[in-house]
Parts: C-alpha cells; sequence; structure tokens
C-alpha cells in the first residue's frame, strides 16, 4: 500500500503495516534432529507434499545440512495442517510467517 505525503499521517502508516503483515504467508519449517534416517525424511516430503524424488532429496539435504528447510507455504491453517501432518510422522516441525 502506497500513501502519499497527505495521507501519511501516523494511523495511515500503522494501518498500511498491519496490512503488509497480514499478506505475509505463513511457512512449515521442519528441523534437523538425531532421530529420522535421512531416506525417510525424504520419503515422508514426497508423501505428504507431492514432491518428486529429487525436490524431496534437495530439502531434506538443506534440513541435514543447514539444520532447517521451508517445506510449503499458505494460510495459517493449511500450514497448521501441515505442521499436524509432520508431527505425525515423527518429523520435528514449526511454522512460521514468511521473512
Amino acid at each position: 500500500m502506497t500513501l502519499s505525503a497527505a495521507q501519511a499521517t501516523p494511523e495511515a502508516i500503522e494501518y498500511a503495516e498491519i496490512l503488509e503483515a497480514e499478506d505475509r504467508p505463513w511457512v512449515t519449517v521442519v528441523w534437523d534432529d538425531p532421530v529420522n534416517l535421512m531416506h525417510y525424511v525424504t520419503y515422508i516430503f514426497q508423501k505428504l507434499f507431492g514432491y518428486s524424488k529429487g525436490k524431496a532429496t534437495e530439502l531434506m539435504l538443506k534440513v541435514h545440512n543447514e539444520g532447517k528447510a521451508v517445506v510449503s507455504s499458505g494460510s495459517r491453517d493449511k500450514m497448521e495442517h501441515d505442521v499436524q501432518r509432520l508431527h505425525a510422522a515423527g518429523l520435528w516441525a514449526t511454522m512460521q510467517r514468511d521473512d
């Protein structure tokens, strides 16, 4: 939202910041853990998100090497559902606003 100088009251600026924050999508982050094997994590990414083996492997390696990876993004409700499914599969996952 772009504001002209005449519209740039503190209230208008705060409202614009709130709208921009609400527009940011949510993401699901999978964290590295000492329990799950790499091929299992790859399998779960394929099964839950429909990723190709190559994409699932890429995400799994990011989790393994960098400690975490974003595996999905969208509405808050969808990300809550994705986190629940990942937890049910035994993976460590959280959700947050996209940066």
